[in-house]
């Protein structure tokens, strides 16, 4: 989960994103992502790694029908038939055994909001701002569901959801 294009990051982030996709990949995972219908993400960019990588990559879209520019790198695409804000982000996130998350910005803190409560698994890569870094090894409320754990590039990261995900599992 991370920032849209339209909050102007970082070829650096993009990277950083794209590696978390690789690193899935190579563990074996399966990539989950937003695909967004108008303009890249750093979602889109950890599924492009993924694909490099031979990693099998399911996209969640908003709205309905397959119109306009979604990812070609899906494996698969759900249609939610569901708008931004709120909806297709709920259909992601319950879609996943846990959430990695990369700089972000309103639907990051919605998707990671959705995880908590879910008692879904959290980590935020440091370092890549937004709701990552304002997250970071906290609770995001007093019922202390889920703590966001953090790591400081994408093989800790996903090592850490993996761990945490077989820990939860049992």
């Amino acid at each position: 989960m991370g920032s849209a294009a339209d909050l102007n990051y970082s070829k650096k982030l993009e990277e950083m994103a794209e590696a978390v996709g690789a690193a899935v990949a190579q563990s074996g995972a399966t990539l989950m992502f937003g695909a967004e219908r108008d303009y890249d993400s750093l979602s889109t960019a950890a599924a492009r790694g993924a694909k490099k990588n031979g990693g099998l990559v399911i996209g969640v879209t908003y709205n309905k029908g397959f119109s306009g520019q979604l990812e070609p790198l899906a494996d698969a695409i759900i249609v939610t038939g569901l708008e931004r804000g709120g909806g297709r982000e709920l259909v992601l996130v319950q879609s996943c055994h846990g959430i990695i998350t990369v700089g972000g910005g309103s639907g990051t803190l919605t998707e990671m909001a959705i995880a908590y409560q879910a008692n879904i698994p959290i980590v935020a890569l440091t370092g890549t701002g937004g709701w990552s870094e304002k997250l970071a090894n906290q609770y995001l409320d007093e019922r202390r569901r889920v703590k966001v754990q953090t790591a400081k590039n994408a093989t800790e990261a996903v090592k850490k959801i993996l761990t945490t995900i077989s820990k939860t599992a049992k």
